[in-house]
């Protein structure tokens, strides 16, 4: 069943005329229809046709993701599929850029104006250079990647994401798209109930989709999201303050930042790791590390493993590594994360997934008791629904940096 939670307005987010929100809706509607119609018939007919082709070739049986994809890229049925995905999410990034283009002028300068009314802080050195792994190519084929900039004060590709994330999920991230942060809050809340860290770092953290959460639930804690984009960060502020929320943001690279040691007590992260790179995840889990404070927290919240996948599932997630410009996305999940975590510093009695030996992330916005009317309700938000569940689609690891006391044995 589709979804049909709609995107909750607010003042900055890029308005679109009947026109391009009729575009904008036809696009989320088509990637919905790739989901729920086409996707399923990969099944039929990788049992039908192609896993029989491949063992009549080969002697054997297809055993692994690659012998399943050599034999489906040659079938018509997945050449359609995997086509009409591709084309859907162009369409999808082409439909907002129309509506952001348009009213660029005016959202810069309502960026400005929005971030000039809060007291957090928006920094962005003028030397800062992000990695070469986010800026060689458009990551999920977004224009312009998280970086790129073509006027003073650019917010453009920070509109784009704010809006276009939103059709990518086809609203299951919430009307704010903000489920990740929220259920991470949830799990604090359920689960470590005496936890009130003082400050808090959300690594990539794009536009502060997930970052907001954070001061909700703990109010009185100073917020750091930082993120490669600078005009994602300068959005995210912007953003942020047109939520009446404190929240401050920098350009800085997660794998190495500029915070002083031991200065957080929760670090977080929500699909960040899969739009690193083999060099840099140990690095992004060796900096949180180093800026925790004893017996502070790291949650990273992102893709589940494949090892725990059959074959066919692996597969068809991979295609987004080969059709959506995610190079690291099936790599990512191949890695060891725990033994990265313990290489780090991280105890491993310490370093856990919520529901051995992984956890997985519940939509927040399909959980009962999560209602479009209590979304919009600003004043009273619910943390209640959404957290993390066998069945759903984000793994979670936890760790927590050894006490002081530990520390110095």
């Amino acid at each position: 069943m589709l979804n049909t939670f709609q995107q909750a307005s607010h003042q900055i987010l890029p308005q679109a005329t009947a026109d391009e929100a009729a575009r904008q809706e036809f696009a989320k509607s088509f990637k919905g229809f790739i989901q729920s119609t086409l996707l399923p018939g990969l099944t039929p007919v990788y049992n039908t046709r192609v896993a029989k082709a491949f063992e009549k070739e080969h002697g054997r049986a297809p055993q692994d993701r690659r012998d399943i994809r050599s034999g489906m890229v040659k079938d018509f049925y997945f050449q359609h599929y995997a086509a009409s995905n591709r084309i859907a999410q162009e369409l999808l990034w082409e439909s907002v850029n129309v509506s952001v283009d348009r009213q660029l002028p005016e959202l810069i300068e309502r960026a400005r104006e929005l971030s000039a009314s809060t007291k957090a802080k928006l920094v962005i050195p003028e030397d800062f250079v992000p990695p070469r792994y986010v800026t060689a190519f458009d990551i999920h084929c977004m224009p312009g990647g998280y970086c790129s900039e073509v006027t003073k004060d650019d917010v453009a590709v920070g509109a784009l994401y704010d809006r276009g994330v939103f059709l990518y999920s086809m609203g299951y991230t919430g009307p704010n798209n903000d489920d990740m942060g929220r259920s991470v809050c949830n799990y604090l809340r359920r689960h470590a109930p005496d936890f009130k860290p003082r400050r808090i770092l959300d690594m990539g953290c794009t536009v502060g989709h997930s970052t907001l959460p954070y001061k909700e639930y703990f109010p009185d804690a100073e917020i750091w999201g930082i993120d490669v984009g600078a005009p994602c960060v300068r959005y995210a502020h912007a953003r942020a303050a047109g939520f009446g929320l404190e929240v401050n943001f920098a350009a800085m690279n997660a794998e190495e930042t500029t915070f002083e040691d031991g200065y957080f007590d929760l670090v977080v992260s929500h699909i960040l790791l899969h739009e690193t790179s083999g060099k840099a995840m140990p690095r992004v889990f060796a900096e949180a590390h180093r800026v925790l404070a004893p017996g502070g927290m790291m949650i990273h919240a992102d893709l589940p493993p494949f090892d725990l996948m059959d074959p066919f599932t692996q597969f068809i997630l991979d295609n987004e590594t080969w059709y959506n410009n995610e190079p690291f996305w099936g790599a990512m999940r191949d890695m060891d994360q725990i033994a990265l975590a313990e290489k780090v510093g991280f105890d491993r009695s310490a370093v856990k997934f919520d529901t051995a030996p992984m956890a997985v992330m519940e939509f927040a916005a399909a959980a009962e008791g999560y209602s479009q009317q209590a979304a919009e309700d600003v004043a009273e938000r619910d943390f209640t629904a959404g957290e993390f569940a066998p069945g759903g689609g984000w793994e979670v690891l936890i760790a927590r940096k050894a006490e002081a006391a530990a520390l110095a044995a």
